[in-house]
């Protein structure tokens, strides 16, 4: 049974997500800040799925993914928040986060997305498929999630990224619009993809630029999407 753990200072909020994650076969385990948030992260050394509220005393929201994305864990983060704005959105993704959803929320919308990122981080690999690319300075291994550079260097990715990262590498030189590759890697309807998309490739980019000393391994195709080149 998945563990998910729900964090947020809102009682009320927390009761609701647990009844409808229990509803849905997980197993929910309760948070009310962020420095509850990583005692019960000890306690539950297989929790496989956070959901997180930005606005939170003691420990808040986007310091809890920052210090889980410095520690290198790349556990599916699902944000929950009352502010609205893109900037806002942008800001949680760029820091590590998965996934966002404003509040209000709708908890079916809440249940799809956590259906979405769990799918992704325990996506089963058929036995006749190519496990290892090597696509220019990059070694990814589809088995284990794991992507090295060719001299050794491992680059931690979240889920999110890995997957964008092997469906362009897996079909070098095609372009990739934005909304194709949300549908493929978040496995839902395209719902304003554009700018999560970009937030993530952003992401990827900046990861992989630092192990590869600067190697711009995805292109843009302005007004297209993105692609890896062989």
């Amino acid at each position: 049974m998945n563990k998910v753990l729900i964090v947020d200072d809102d009682r009320e909020i927390v009761d609701l997500l647990s009844i409808y994650c229990k509803n849905e076969g997980y197993d929910p385990i309760k948070a009310y800040d962020g420095v509850d948030a990583f005692r019960k992260l000890e306690e539950n050394a297989d929790i496989q799925l956070i959901i997180l509220d930005v606005m939170m005393p003691k420990k808040d929201g986007i310091s809890v993914v920052r210090e889980l994305r410095e520690q290198n864990n790349p556990i599916p983060i699902l944000m929950l928040s009352a502010k609205s704005t893109d900037m806002d959105k942008i800001q949680g993704l760029t820091t590590g986060a998965d996934d966002y959803v404003s509040k209000p929320f709708n908890p079916l919308e809440v249940m799809a997305r956590i259906k979405s990122l769990l799918r992704r981080t325990n996506m089963q690999v058929d036995a006749s498929e190519v496990d290892s690319i090597e696509i220019g300075p990059l070694i990814i291994k589809k088995d284990s999630h794991e992507v090295k550079t060719l001299n050794g260097k491992s680059i931690q990715l979240t889920a999110l990224e890995f997957g964008i990262l092997h469906l362009l590498a897996s079909h070098p030189n095609r372009v990739f619009s934005a909304d194709e590759i949300f549908e493929r890697v978040w496995q839902q309807e395209s719902i304003v993809s554009a700018k999560t998309v970009m937030v993530h490739v952003s992401h990827l980019r900046d990861k992989i630029e630092e192990a590869t000393g600067g190697e711009k391994v995805i292109q843009t195709v302005w007004g297209v999407g993105y692609k890896i080149g062989e």
